[in-house]
């Protein structure tokens, strides 16, 4: 069986997801940054952990066959596709402060940070996601930049849930830097057994 789930710009939702079932996650016109995180089933305390699958893959890169891991050390999705390669485990969630911060308009803003916590009916004060698409340049030095998604229209990436979960994902909010490269659009999530 196979189920589709839009998320419109700048907007989140919540999905359940059984173990063993695939996630593709779609970006429907390119240069589009999917936050994604979940929750363990009846388990919100258990959740998707960036830092952890940093810590177990020993890597900041996610590849075909990577494992996403829990904040409890648990394998929670495997990669099994991936048309683009290049993905962001180091930022968090963009919220209002981070928009004050860099460009002084947080007020009001759509926020992934809000959309996630609202579709999963839940108030984490930080979230650490899987930014799917997201390319984040690691300099030699150490310094960072964030540059315009290598992601074209219709590019995806598959994931297999390895536990039952919640997901809460969010089509980013991110119009005012290269994040996004400048844009916001729609994302598409398909579900299968």
């Amino acid at each position: 069986m196979k189920h589709e789930f839009l998320i419109d710009a700048c907007s989140g939702k919540s999905i359940d997801v059984k173990e063993n079932q695939t996630i593709t996650v779609i970006d429907l016109y390119g240069g589009q940054v999917v936050d994604f995180f979940a929750e363990a089933l009846r388990k919100p305390n258990e959740f998707l952990s960036a830092g952890v699958t940093i810590d177990c893959n020993e890597s900041l890169r996610l590849g075909i066959n990577s494992i996403i891991y829990t904040n409890l050390y648990r394998p929670m999705f495997q990669i099994l596709a991936d048309d683009v390669g290049e993905h962001d485990l180091l930022h968090p969630c963009c919220r209002p402060e981070m928009y004050d911060f860099f460009y002084h308009n947080g007020d009001g803003h759509p926020n992934c940070l809000d959309n996630i916590n609202n579709c999963l009916k839940n108030q984490r004060p930080i979230i650490h996601p899987v930014n799917f698409f997201m390319y984040t340049k690691i300099n030699t030095d150490g310094t960072i930049s964030v540059e315009s998604p290598l992601s074209k229209a219709g590019d995806s990436v598959t994931l297999r849930a390895l536990m039952d979960v919640r997901l809460g994902v969010a089509s980013c909010s991110v119009s005012e830097s290269k994040c996004n490269s400048g844009k916001c659009s729609p994302v598409k999530i398909v579900i299968e057994d």
